[in-house]
């Protein structure tokens, strides 16, 4: 049953827990969750994300899981976690020391966890979080502690710049490589 308008309202600010397991080979990092998202408790479910497609596209997972499932992620050695952790309509709502302060949280996270890869879903957080403006999709050139660091699309269905496929390519990217 999707979240009413005032159970969005009531999301607003709140935090939502981060999936981990004991062996990550990729630590997917929102920029914060949505209302929708904390009125859940799922991450990247808002109705027109496209994370969770765009996951089994790549095929990182085997199947299309709803975000309801997002428990399962550590079985195929998968995480999320969140820049910022509180929930807002916009992530334009974060400030510049918001953000700077979840990239340095994100960095005790990562030297916590140690994922192989730590893939940033939206390059504008990335630069301000990480204070690197030219930062582009892609790998970078800087790890977090020996962690490889990734920036992929925004998989908000507000980013229209990005199609699904092309988020699938760039997230098949993060495969490990086979041994």
């Amino acid at each position: 049953m999707a979240p009413t308008k005032a159970d969005l309202e009531a999301a607003r600010n709140a935090t939502i827990e981060d999936v981990l397991g004991p062996r990550l080979d990729v630590l997917f990092c929102g920029i914060n969750p949505s209302l929708y998202s904390a009125a859940t408790g799922h991450h990247f479910a808002r109705p027109g994300n496209r994370f969770w497609p765009a996951l089994h596209l790549s095929g990182l997972v085997p199947r299309r899981l709803a975000p309801s499932e997002q428990h399962l992620l550590p079985s195929y050695g998968l995480g999320i976690t969140n820049i910022a952790a509180r929930a807002t309509a916009r992530a334009d709502e974060l400030d510049p020391e918001e953000l700077r302060v979840g990239g340095e949280r994100l960095a005790r996270l990562v030297a916590e966890v140690r994922p192989r890869v730590l893939a940033v879903a939206g390059v504008s957080a990335y630069r301000v979080a990480f204070a690197r403006p030219a930062a582009r999709i892609g790998p970078q050139e800087e790890t977090i502690g020996g962690t490889a660091l990734w920036v992929l699309p925004n998989p908000s269905g507000l980013n229209a710049h990005w199609r699904l496929e092309a988020i699938a390519a760039e997230m098949a990217r993060l495969r490990p490589p086979r041994a």
